[in-house]
Formats: structure tokens, C-alpha cells, sequence
């Protein structure tokens, strides 16, 4: 029944919110309201999951590989299986404590109709101020890390069809088509966005799978994988980034007409995103093997046709929109500290975002590892803000027998009640503090320091293969 009910409530909401803009824009055409509902206004299962498959991997497809020749063959696979589906259980571990995070709060007469609930606040209200910091500090260095990363990433792709400029000075022009995110209000507005991105998505993972399989291996291919300890853990942490988009998990429930419908969206999603992601990885290392170790981009090694162009232009195009998906989550996190949260003008909001954009430009500036800056990203801070925390927090949320017995949403009985998912939860917290952010760190940081030493700071070009 409670369920039932916050469920109501919440859409009530959103609806009220809708009516409102409706009434707000009787002067507009009856066409144009139909397209922005169609094009913009986005809130059902469909719109959640186009959200979650089309974040949980873009750029990130390109480097798979990479981790491939680092890992192994078996290891790959195997790797991309186990934190697909644990990444899949931490997701429902967080739509679980923000409807009972959002149910307590409803019960108190909260109204967000003009306010985004972040993770950082059901930390706070569930289990007070010391998870909220913990929430807010791991959550925010990791978008402003995975900004930084697409923003790379697109400087790397478009030098593949026009390398007349290094990939710094791309870095400053996509730089500035990114800080147009600006005007993107929230999660709720980015229904053909999502959509578009998944499509962009698949036919790249498609093209580097078909690409790889008619290319060909390569004359004297050899797959020598796993050879060092470092490069091993490296790219586990890769794998474990790829399937690490929880940062987002919040924003994308609060932007449901119905947020209880959440529950499987992750999983589905991560089943469908893995058919993009084994196929891709696994033709391209078969195909170029070792070669992969010194290309952190597959894109580096295919031959250039139009199929590759038309790959790299549409990552481009993806990788902004991903942009716009993590950094949306820090303009509310800064609009709520400057106070302009609630402020109905889009233009006065925007203008308020761009200081936000600036120091993932400079970092992406500094450090354009491709690769390796995933790694990093994924033992130090997606092993905390998507794993550890979430699996903790539950724990502790429903430590007292009063919040079982009250809980909102009560553990699958498949799993074996509350001892299961206790059990469940002890195993992630273990795994990823020893594996991922324990190993996995050591050897990301042994692998980004070396990248620092091997090409600078500021580097102009990464990886660039000389000019003839």
C-alpha cells in the first residue's frame, strides 16, 4: 500500500508540474505542444531505460578493447558478465533507498516540483550529514572525471578523420560545443537525446565487430594477455568504469512519472548494452590483439573508410550527449549551492552552469589519457560512489528490525529475505574494496603515472602517430 502510494503521489506531481507548463503556454500551437511532449517531455520505463543504456556506455566502447588485450581473452568476458550484473544490483540498491528516502519525505508534505533529488540527499536524510559529505564528494569527483573523459574522448575520435589540428586544439573546440549542455533543463528533457545516443551506440559497436571480423587479423597477431599483474588490474577497473553509470541513477528515477517502476530498468538495460559491448571487444582484440596495448582507441587500428568515419562522427555526437549526462547532476549540485535551484528561467540557469564547465575543460587539457584516466576514474571513485557507498548505505538504512518491518520496498524472496540481500551486499562491499579499489588502484595510478612520465602533462597530441 505505501508503495502504491508514494507512486500515486509522485506522479501527481509531475502531472501537476505538466498542467502547469500547458497553462503556461496556452498561446503556443497545438503542434508545438505535441512535439515537445514527443521530442522533450520525457518521463515513462521507456525514457529511463534509453537513459540508462545510452549512459552506461559510450566512449568507454572504444577502450573494452584495450582492456582486452590487458585482461585476456576469458578474463574479458568474464570480467564484463561479473560487474554487469553487480553494477545491475547496486542500481537497485539505490532505486530502493531513494523511494523510501522520497516515501518519508512525501509523508512530511515535501514538494519537488521544482526541486531534483540528488544522491547525496538520500544519504543525507536516510542516514544523516557523514554519508551526505561522503555521497557528495566520490558522486561530484567522479561526473567532473567522467565530463573530462568524454571531453577527451572526443578530441581522440575526431582526429581520426581530421588530424590538420592536434588533439588539444579540438580539446578547446569541443570544449565549447559541450558547455551548450548548459541549456538542457534536466534528465526529464532528454527523451530524443537518449534515444538517439543508444541508436548512435549500436551501430558503432556493430561497425567495430563487423569492421574487425572482414578486416582480418593482423599479419602475426598475438595475444599475449594477461603478461603483468598492473596491466591486468588496469583493465579489470576499466570494466568495472564501464558498467559504473549509477552517478546518474537518481536523476534519471526523479525524472519518472513513476519512479517505483525502476526496479529492473538497470538490469535490462546492462543485458542489452552487453550485447554491444562482448561482440565489439572480442572481434577487435581476436583481430589486432597486442597491438591494443600501445591504441587505447579501437578506432586507431581500423582502416579509414566511410563505415569509420561515420562511427567517429556518430560517438562525437554521442559522447556530447553523455557529457550532458554527467554533468547535468553537478549544475544542480551548483545551482543549489548558489541558490538558483528553483529559478523557472532556463537562460538565468544556464548562465548560472558555466562555471562549471571550465575546470573539466582546463583538466581535460592537462590530462588526455584516454585509457588509463578510465581506470583511475574506476578503482578510486566509481568502486565508492557506485559500489561501496549504495551497498552500505542499504545495509545500514534497514540495520533496525522497526525499518525492515517498514521498508517500502522488501528484498525478492528468490534471494532469501533480508539475509540474503545482507549477504549479497557484504560480498560487494569486500569484492570491490579489495579487487577494485584496493588492486584495481595500485595499478591504475602505476599506469597513469607512467603515461605522465612517458608523455607530459599538456600534451599536445596523445598517442598521435607521426606525421608523415
Amino acid at each position: 500500500m505505501a508503495s502504491e502510494k508514494v507512486e500515486t503521489v509522485i506522479a501527481g506531481n509531475y502531472m501537476e508540474m505538466e498542467n502547469e507548463g500547458r497553462d503556461n503556454n496556452t498561446k503556443s500551437s497545438k503542434s508545438g505542444r505535441t512535439l515537445s511532449r514527443l521530442f522533450w517531455h520525457g518521463g515513462s520505463v521507456y525514457d529511463a531505460w534509453f537513459s540508462c543504456a545510452s549512459n552506461q556506455v559510450a566512449q568507454v566502447l572504444l577502450t573494452l578493447p584495450y582492456s582486452f588485450s590487458q585482461l585476456g581473452m576469458l578474463s574479458g568476458i568474464v570480467f564484463q558478465l561479473f560487474y554487469g550484473l553487480m553494477g545491475s544490483w547496486t542500481a537497485y540498491l539505490i532505486s530502493v533507498l531513494y523511494v523510501e528516502y522520497r516515501t518519508r519525505k512525501e509523508r512530511e508534505k515535501a514538494d519537488f516540483r521544482n526541486h531534483v533529488i540528488q544522491w547525496f540527499e538520500v544519504l543525507d536524510g536516510l542516514l544523516g550529514k557523514h554519508w551526505r559529505n561522503a555521497g557528495l564528494f566520490f558522486n561530484c569527483t567522479f561526473l567532473l572525471f567522467g565530463s573530462v573523459i568524454q571531453l577527451i574522448a572526443c578530441a581522440s575520435n575526431i582526429y581520426y578523420i581530421n588530424d590538420n589540428l592536434d588533439k588539444r586544439t579540438w580539446t578547446y573546440i569541443f570544449g565549447a560545443c559541450c558547455a551548450t549542455t548548459v541549456f538542457i533543463p534536466s534528465f526529464h528533457n532528454y527523451r530524443i537525446w537518449s534515444f538517439l545516443g543508444l541508436i548512435m551506440t549500436t551501430y558503432t559497436a556493430w561497425y567495430l565487430t563487423i569492421g574487425s571480423i572482414v578486416h582480418g587479423q593482423v599479419e602475426g597477431v598475438t595475444h599475449s594477455g594477461p603478461s603483468k599483474m598492473v596491466l591486468y588490474f588496469t583493465g579489470a577497473t576499466n570494466i568495472l568504469y564501464t558498467f559504473g553509470g549509477h552517478a546518474v541513477t537518481v536523476e534519471i528515477m526523479h525524472a519518472m512519472w513513476k519512479p517505483q517502476k525502476f526496479k529492473l530498468i538497470y538490469l535490462i538495460a546492462t543485458l542489452y548494452v552487453l550485447t554491444l559491448t562482448l561482440p565489439s571487444a572480442i572481434a577487435v582484440y581476436w583481430a589486432f590483439g597486442d597491438m591494443l596495448l600501445n591504441h587505447s582507441n579501437a578506432f586507431a587500428l581500423l582502416p579509414r573508410n566511410g563505415f569509420r568515419d561515420l562511427a567517429v562522427i556518430l560517438m562525437l555526437i554521442h559522447q556530447f550527449i553523455t557529457f550532458g549526462f554527467a554533468c547535468t547532476p553537478l549544475y544542480f549540485v551548483w545551482e543549489k549551492f548558489i541558490g538558483v535551484h528553483e529559478v523557472k528561467s532556463i537562460f538565468k540557469r544556464a548562465l548560472a552552469r558555466l562555471p562549471v564547465v571550465v575546470p573539466i575543460w582546463f583538466l581535460a587539457i592537462i590530462f588526455p589519457f584516454f585509457g588509463p584516466i578510465n581506470s583511475t576514474v574506476g578503482s578510486l571513485l566509481v568502486s565508492f560512489t557506485v559500489y561501496i557507498i549504495p551497498a552500505l548505505a542499504h545495509m545500514l538504512t534497514f540495520a533496525s528490525p522497526s525499518s525492515r518491518e517498514n521498508a517500502v520496498e522488501r528484498p525478492p524472496s528468490f534471494l532469501g529475505g533480508w539475509t540474503g540481500l545482507y549477504s549479497m551486499n557484504i560480498f560487494v562491499v569486500g569484492w570491490v574494496l579489495v579487487v577494485g579499489f584496493g588492486f584495481g588502484g595500485w595499478a591504475s595510478m602505476v599506469n597513469f603515472i607512467h603515461q605522465i612520465d612517458t608523455f607530459g602533462v599538456f600534451t599536445k597530441c596523445y598517442q598521435c602517430p607521426p606525421h608523415k
